[in-house]
């Protein structure tokens, strides 16, 4: 009997240790953080680190393209003299008869050995010219006529006659009256017959352009400028 009673007393004690320890388990358990996922539609918080190159490309729109510059129909060449073959040293020709109103150019081509005078786009004059040498060329570029002289002589070359001077540079280059024959030049000068100069000399002003060219080829419909 004493045997049973210590039996049973054991069996309540070991009953008692195993309630307590589940009971701890279950306390322990329940005070643990439950781990949870985000809904799959709900996609990465604001906050997350998100891969590169995952950002949607966005189409540019190609930018618009730049308008063309207006073209001034005043410098758009309307008419070429009716000349036939090339210009020869001394020949020159001159027609502005019924030819409006119009800004007055004047282009040299150094190729050509040619000028030519257009006024609003039509060309009233053209004749063969004499050029500067390859140790005084005639420089290329535009040259707005600094000042004008109907009878000057050059103050460095042995005062020879330059009639109808219109300045183009500060170092003396300028288009003026001359003979022009074949075998001849100039120090960088523009040569015209004396007869083309005066006519030239009478309706162009200080200002008016003159482009010195080397070889530009130009017709009907292109611009002079």
């Amino acid at each position: 009997m004493m045997g049973l009673k210590l039996n049973a007393g054991t069996g309540i004690v070991a009953g008692f240790v195993l309630l307590v320890g589940a009971a701890g388990a279950w306390l322990a358990h329940s005070t643990q953080p439950e781990a949870s996922t985000l809904p799959p539609d709900l996609g990465a918080p604001a906050d997350f680190a998100q891969p590169q190159g995952t950002a949607p490309q966005v189409a540019q729109a190609p930018a618009p393209a730049a308008p063309a510059a207006p073209v001034d129909e005043r410098f758009v060449i309307k008419r070429v003299l009716p000349i036939t073959g090339p210009i020869k040293y001394g020949e020159w020709h001159w027609d502005a008869a019924g030819v409006p109103q119009g800004p007055l150019v004047v282009t040299v081509d150094l190729d050509a050995r040619v000028l030519s005078v257009f006024q609003g786009g039509y060309e009233i004059g053209a004749t063969a010219v004499l050029l500067g040498t390859t140790e005084k060329p005639t420089p290329l570029g535009v040259f707005p006529v600094k000042w004008k002289a109907r009878d000057h002589h050059s103050r460095t070359y042995d005062n020879a006659p330059m009639p109808f001077t219109m300045n183009l540079t500060d170092d003396g280059v300028a288009i003026h009256g001359t003979k022009v024959e074949k075998g001849y030049a100039s120090h960088g000068c523009v040569g015209v017959p004396n007869d083309f100069a005066r006519k030239l000399f009478q309706i162009a002003e200080v200002g008016t352009k003159v482009y010195i060219t080397k070889g530009k080829m130009v017709g009907k419909g292109d611009s002079l400028i």
